[in-house]
């Protein structure tokens, strides 16, 4: 019985052996793959920065809420008084 489980073990191993090596010759042989260079992203605008009448946050100006000639960042700062 022991001699029976050494051959398949024997062969198990030979057989595991031969496909890492089958492996690692067709890794080999195929062609490393060609690296494009990244891509640039395209740059956005840059938009100007207002800050906020009564906390003083800065923030871009399309979001601002214009009120009494100042730029708030909410309209809940909008009843707040400027600073």
């Amino acid at each position: 019985m022991s001699r029976i489980l050494f051959w398949i073990l024997l062969i198990g191993l030979v057989g595991f052996a031969i496909r890492a090596k089958l492996k690692a010759l067709s890794a080999r042989q195929q062609p490393p793959p060609q690296h494009e260079p990244p891509r640039r992203q395209p740059v956005a605008e840059i938009e100007t920065m207002t800050q906020c009448a009564h906390c003083g946050i800065h923030f871009p100006a399309s979001e601002a809420v214009h009120a009494d000639g100042h730029d708030y960042c909410s309209p809940g700062h909008v009843r707040l008084p400027p600073q």
